[in-house]
């Protein structure tokens, strides 16, 4: 049996207790205020990318697996926007997601998550799953919808983050199969805690024909579940026409290469699409250089609505709470900036309106605080 390998420390001996942390945010300079207390929405996070490091050592530890030295580094994966490079990032993602084979395991990734977000200003999660990958390990998929609802609920109580679960398909299964997700996530529609607020497709957007999805999003649209479905980063603009004529989203996830046709964006714009921009994961998928080049300035001007998201902060080593902090430092942002970014992230979820007056009025008291002052 293969046997539990941890990461070596300078000295060369097994360091067993310390996972690899997640990159930390800076802190907060003189006249700015502290972006951990502005309420914000996260909309963008996979499952089992949302592990942390020392989850992921813990379970593979339990189960005497030995980790691929790639996810026991403390640097970020970084692979170029390929194939060859996609094929690096969904082998790491898969070899995380094997671990989990249990209930505890999943409740576990929920209520930490959960935990995460409300240590840095969330107050709503929209987590997106693909219940088929842990369905042998608790009885199918609709256990696994259901464990993973159960605990939003639980961990929604637990830390005041409002936690509902988005539905995903993958590109690499066959549409019959997003069809049977369609069906079980309209079983849980809602808008509330632990429950299912959209339906979404993802896995590499070079992958599958958009247009053969259409008829699963139609089953969730007739359920009242919002079309999140992933485009425009790996591929530009023309996949996106695919994926706005198809799947008719609300959000789209990412989006980012819908700045390369401006009067595309502008008709988003107008339709009120929003876009789920996770910078890091851009730049760490090789879709951009560095986090300059992420156009999220250029989504601002033109008045986009924005929800800055993480993705996979497993494998990319920051979390929600460092997009707002380095868009900040990159970009120059002032707080009133950011918080229209927060403000757009709430406008962008699919909460009940009265959460959201809420939220807004955080923010508003959030801009009205005192700055930080130099000590």
């Amino acid at each position: 049996m293969p046997t539990f390998s941890a990461p070596r420390t300078h000295s060369g001996q097994h360091e067993t207790q310390n996972a690899p942390i997640l990159t930390r945010a800076p802190a907060t300079p003189t006249g700015r205020r502290d972006l951990a207390l502005l309420p914000k929405a996260h909309l963008h996070l996979h499952f089992t990318g949302a592990m942390r490091p020392q989850t992921l050592l813990d379970l593979a530890r339990e189960q005497s697996v030995r980790l691929p030295p790639h996810l026991l580094d403390i640097d970020p994966l970084t692979v170029p926007a390929d194939s060859r490079g996609w094929f690096r990032f969904q082998r790491s993602y898969d070899s995380a997601r094997q671990l989990v084979r249990s209930e505890s395991a999943m409740r576990r990734i929920v209520r930490e998550a959960a935990e995460d977000d409300a240590a840095e200003g969330s107050v709503r999660l929209e987590m997106q799953v693909d219940p088929t990958s842990y369905a042998p390990w608790v009885g199918g998929i609709t256990p696994a919808l259901d464990i993973i609802c159960d605990e939003a609920k639980a961990a929604t109580r637990e830390t005041g983050v409002e936690v509902a679960i988005i539905v995903a398909a993958s590109r690499i299964r066959h549409p019959l199969d997003a069809r049977t997700l369609a069906r079980l996530a309209a079983r849980y529609a809602g808008d509330g805690p632990g429950e299912v607020v959209g339906f979404g497709l993802s896995n590499d957007e070079r992958m599958g024909t958009t247009s053969a999805f259409s008829a699963a999003f139609q089953i969730a649209a007739r359920a009242g579940l919002a079309s999140l479905p992933h485009g425009g980063e790996l591929l530009g603009p023309e996949s996106v026409r695919e994926v706005i004529t198809a799947l008719k989203p609300a959000r789209l996830g990412h989006g980012v290469r819908t700045v390369e046709d401006p009067e595309l964006l502008d008709k988003l714009i107008e339709a009120r699409v929003a876009f789920e921009v996770c910078p890091t994961s851009n730049v760490h998928l090789g879709v951009y250089h560095d986090f300059s080049q992420v156009p999220l300035p250029e989504f601002m001007a033109r008045g986009a609505t924005v929800a800055l998201g993480a993705d996979d902060p497993l494998l990319f080593r920051s979390r929600l709470l460092e997009q707002y902090a380095k868009a900040r430092e990159v970009f120059d942002l002032s707080d009133e900036a950011l918080a229209q970014l927060a403000q757009q992230s709430i406008d962008a979820c699919l909460a009940s309106e009265s959460s959201k007056r809420k939220w807004y009025g955080q923010i508003d008291s959030w801009l009205s605080s005192r700055p930080r002052e130099n000590c």
